[in-house]
Parts: structure tokens; C-alpha cells; sequence
């Protein structure tokens, strides 16, 4: 359904608008940061308020959105011990992650400002090389799943389909696009234009994360060794437990 709504919205768009480069055309360099701003006065009228009012309310369920993943991540790898204890807490009144949403929002908070205040190229950068940290994420992801079941692996079709080779594939295909945009993103050109070193800080930005979460890994892994160790970790699958 998203993928017809955008389809139908932007066939409308470029139906109405055109590409050229015309006063409301979707080709005009001051349209392309906020063509809906532009069409809502011709298109709606005295309803244009509404587009507003429709775009605040998408922003906000967007950050609502988002801060479902980095919380229950958080609260999964605290309540493994992954990360200190404090993150696999619950409230007790609103019956969610709460440590681990408020950490995760004033780590988000701090970031963005310390990079917007920093320049806005760095900001930028930083939203191109987050395709760089999906990949890397989603691949281990994968390849976390033909591991942990391969004993199943080849125990029946839907098996080998579902818990090898599905998997498999996924994690080939995410880490051929990595090393893809990894090399593509040292070319300064890639991003803003922005380097260091003469490499390109979409390039830096992007594995300097990735870095990061390795070195905090590690940290852990002195701390709390159990859960590197698996011993916070059930395993079997949903129909059996150990």
C-alpha cells in the first residue's frame, strides 16, 4: 500500500507540475526542497493549511516510529546483559523501555546538534552514510541467522529455505552493496565534498560508526563476558526451548 500511495502521489505530482523548470515546475531548483509547500496554495486552495498540518503530524509518527527500533534494541541487548542492566528496564506506569527510549533519544539529540553545530555538510554526510551502517547491520543480521540455526539448516525444504538460504542471500547482497558504497563513498564527491585526509567523510562518518559500536562491543565484552559467552541466551527455537 505505501509503495502504490508514493507511486500514485508522485505521478500526480509530475502530472500537475511537469519537470520543467517553471514557476511550479518539479524541475525549478527552489520547488525540489519542498514541492509539496509549493503545490498546496494552487492545488488546494484555502485548504492548504491542511498539507501543513498533514506533514507535522507524519513528522511526529515518523520520530515515533523511529524511536521503536533503537529502543527495543537496547532493551533486548540490556535484558541479555549485552549492555548494562539499567536498559532492560520497564516503566512501571507506561509499561515500555523507558531507560532505553530516553537514552536513545538524548544520544540522537546530542549527535545531531553537536553535527549540525559542527557543519551542515557533516550532517548530511551522516544521513548519506546511514545506507552504509544499514547494510553492514542487516548483513551481520543475516548471517547471525544461517549461524544460530544451522543445525536446522537442512532438516526439511521450508528449513533450508526460510533459515539458510533466505539469509544467505540477504547477507550477500547487503554486503556486496556495503563494499560497494564503501568504495564508492572515499571519493569526496560522493557526498557534500567534504573529506578528511583527502578520503570522503561520508566514507569516515560511516565505518567511524561502525568503529565505534566495535569498540564499545569489546568494552562489554570485558565487563560482561556472559552474554558474549551465550550464557544469557536461551536457545532452541519458539516450538522448543532447552
Amino acid at each position: 500500500m505505501i509503495v502504490v500511495i508514493y507511486m500514485m502521489v508522485s505521478l500526480a505530482v509530475l502530472s500537475y507540475a511537469g519537470v520543467g523548470e517553471g514557476e511550479l515546475g518539479a524541475g525549478n531548483p527552489e520547488n525540489q526542497e519542498s514541492i509539496f509547500a509549493v503545490l498546496a496554495g494552487p492545488v488546494m486552495g484555502p485548504f492548504a493549511i491542511l498539507m501543513s498540518l498533514s506533514i507535522l503530524s507524519s513528522s511526529a509518527a515518523s520520530l515515533q516510529s523511529t524511536f521503536v527500533s533503537p529502543a527495543r534494541t537496547l532493551l533486548a541487548m540490556g535484558h541479555y546483559r549485552a549492555l548494562p542492566r539499567r536498559f532492560g528496564g520497564i516503566s512501571p506506569v507506561h509499561k515500555s523501555p523507558g531507560y532505553a527510549t530516553i537514552a536513545s533519544a538524548v544520544a540522537a539529540a546530542g549527535f545531531y546538534a553537536v553535527t549540525r553545530l559542527l557543519s551542515e555538510n557533516a550532517l548530511w554526510d551522516t544521513i548519506t552514510a546511514l545506507g552504509l551502517m544499514i547494510c553492514f547491520y542487516y548483513g551481520i543480521t543475516a548471517l547471525a541467522c544461517v549461524w544460530y540455526f544451522r543445525a536446522e539448516a537442512f532438516s526439511g525444504l521450508r528449513d533450508f529455505l526460510l533459515k539458510f538460504l533466505a539469509p544467505l542471500l540477504g547477507a550477500v547482497i547487503l554486503f556486496v552493496m556495503f563494499l560497494k558504497t564503501a568504495v564508492d563513498s572515499m571519493d569526496p564527491d560522493y557526498g557534500s565534498g567534504s573529506s578528511v585526509g583527502g578520503v570522503g567523510l561520508v566514507f569516515v562518518l560511516g565505518t567511524g560508526v561502525i568503529a565505534l559500536g566495535a569498540v564499545l562491543m569489546l568494552l562489554m565484552y570485558y565487563r560482561n563476558p556472559g552474554y558474549f559467552r551465550g550464557e544469557t541466551l536461551r536457545r532452541g527455537t519458539s516450538a522448543h526451548q532447552e
